[in-house]
C-alpha cells in the first residue's frame, strides 16, 4: 500500500472509530504524522485527497476539520465521477435508476406530506405548460428530486439525484424526437403522484418502474 493510501486509511479509521467526529479539528500536522507513524508529506497528500472527497475541510490559517459527513456532501464525489460517463453507459444508469427510484417512491407513499404533494403537482402542471425540452427536463429532474426527498432516506435521495445527470441528454433527445413525449412523461408522473397522495406504496413502486423503464425501452429502441 502506498504511503499516501495508508495515511488515508489511518485517518478514516480515526473517524470511523470516533477518535475524530464531525466538526472536529485535526491535530497539528507534525503531531498527527508522528502519531500515525507517517511522513508529513504523505499525511499532507492524504489530507488533500480527503478534502476532495469532502471528508475533510482545509481552512487556510485555521486548520483542518472533519466535515459534517452528511450523505449529500459525501456523495458529491459520486456525482463528479458520474458526469464523466459517456453515452454508451446511459442504459446502465437507467437500470440502476429502475432499481432505486421505485423503492424511493414506495417509501415516499408512506410519509409524503401534503405540501410535498402540492409541490409535485405544481411541477407536473408546469411541465404541461411549456414546449421547451430543456425546461421540461428541469421540471422532470425536479419531480424526481422531490420524490427522492419525500422518501425520508437522505442517502437514497442523494444517490438518485447523483445518478440523474448521465440520463439527461437521452431525456432531452426523447423530448425532441418522440411525439407526445412531454404528455406521456407528465401522465406517468401523475400516476406516481396519485399513488403517493393515496398512500399506496405498491402502486407508487409500479408507477415509477413503468416511468423509468419507458425511457430505458425508448432509448434501447433507437440505438
Amino acid at each position: 500500500m502506498a504511503l499516501t493510501d495508508e495515511a488515508i486509511v489511518r485517518i478514516k479509521e480515526m473517524i470511523v472509530s470516533g477518535q475524530l467526529r464531525p466538526g472536529d479539528r485535526l491535530p497539528r500536522e507534525a503531531d498527527l504524522a508522528e502519531t500515525l507513524g507517517l511522513s508529513r508529506n504523505s499525511l499532507r497528500e492524504a489530507v488533500k485527497a480527503l478534502s476532495l472527497m469532502n471528508v475533510l475541510d482545509v481552512r487556510q490559517g485555521d486548520g483542518t476539520y472533519v466535515t459534517s459527513l452528511d450523505p449529500e456532501l459525501l456523495l458529491d464525489a459520486l456525482t463528479f465521477v458520474v458526469d464523466f460517463h459517456r453515452d454508451e453507459s446511459v442504459l446502465e444508469f437507467l437500470r440502476v435508476r429502475r432499481i432505486l427510484e421505485p423503492a424511493a417512491a414506495a417509501m415516499a407513499a408512506l410519509r409524503v406530506s401534503p405540501d410535498e404533494v402540492r409541490l409535485m403537482q405544481e411541477v407536473i402542471d408546469a411541465s404541461l405548460a411549456t414546449d421547451a425540452p430543456e425546461d421540461v427536463l428541469q421540471l422532470d429532474i425536479e419531480f424526481h428530486r422531490l420524490v427522492g426527498g419525500a422518501c425520508g432516506n437522505s442517502v437514497l435521495a442523494s444517490l438518485i439525484e447523483g445518478l440523474s445527470a448521465p440520463t439527461n441528454r437521452a431525456r432531452v433527445w426523447r423530448g425532441r424526437t418522440e411525439p407526445g413525449a412531454r404528455e406521456r412523461t407528465a401522465h406517468e408522473h401523475q400516476a406516481v403522484l396519485d399513488a403517493l397522495a393515496g398512500a399506496e406504496p405498491d402502486l407508487a413502486h409500479a408507477a415509477m418502474v413503468t416511468h423509468v423503464a419507458g425511457v430505458e425501452n425508448w432509448l434501447r429502441s433507437v440505438r
